[in-house]
């Protein structure tokens, strides 16, 4: 293994230590500097190292845990057998492992406040983009116009909505947070149902031919989901 990978993955190894660690307080004082402070000690890593992994302490933790939560989602998407579900229900199945893999329930609590915050809800919108971004295309997205943008945004907000459901729900086995899941989906579903009736219609399609040329023209970002979109003549 080249010397700058050997690097990469000693650095992933300590922000792991120091997530890890940090769990640990932040069902009591969040993600906090108080749990990133607590967290250096926990697990022995020197200070300058921490803040050079970490520059902006504890945000950068809750980042890290959201990343680590895609991860497990995407490993399990990997290894389930999905093709005797309808598309609606392997969403719902992305989903459901996403906020199965969060296992301290009060750590997303503790970064629904962080990234509520204004100065912080850049972060938090860009995780949640890169969540349902990372969903649609474990299942095979393949759209290259404005779609890709849409497909993102709606899944956005049925994620962002289930999170929030699930952080109040208490009933046995999360039973009515994936009830609520169905629910969302399902408006979603009519959306697209309406879309495909749109086109379908002569008069209709006549009347939305301009909007809809125009936005096939916008096209996903190059090179990754953080990277701004792009124009084609």
């Amino acid at each position: 293994m080249p010397e700058t990978d050997q690097s990469a993955e000693a650095h992933r190894a300590v922000k792991d230590r120091l997530l890890d660690a940090a769990l640990m307080h932040v069902a009591f004082d969040g993600w906090t500097d108080a749990t990133f402070t607590a967290a250096i000690n926990d697990a022995d890593v020197e200070p300058a190292l921490a803040r050079a992994l970490c520059p902006r302490g504890a945000l950068d933790l809750a980042l890290a845990y959201h990343a680590r939560g895609d991860a497990l989602m995407l490993e399990r998407l990997a290894s389930a057998d999905l093709s005797a579900m309808r598309f609606r229900d392997r969403i719902a199945a992305a989903v459901r492992y996403r906020l199965e893999a969060s296992t301290d329930k009060e750590a997303v609590r503790r970064g629904t406040t962080l990234f509520a915050l204004p100065q912080n809800a850049p972060d938090g919108a860009r995780a949640i983009w890169g969540t349902c971004d990372a969903i649609w295309t474990a299942l095979g997205d393949t759209s290259d116009d404005f779609n890709w943008y849409s497909k993102r945004a709606t899944l956005s907000g049925v994620y962002s909505s289930t999170v929030l459901y699930w952080l109040g729900d208490d009933s046995e086995d999360h039973a009515a947070t994936w009830e609520f899941l169905d629910r969302r989906i399902d408006n979603v579903m009519q959306i697209e149902k309406l879309k495909a009736t749109v086109r379908d219609n002569p008069l209709l399609s006549k009347l939305m031919a301009g909007p809809m040329a125009l936005a096939s023209h916008i096209k996903p970002p190059q090179g990754g989901a953080h990277m701004p979109g792009r124009w084609t003549r």
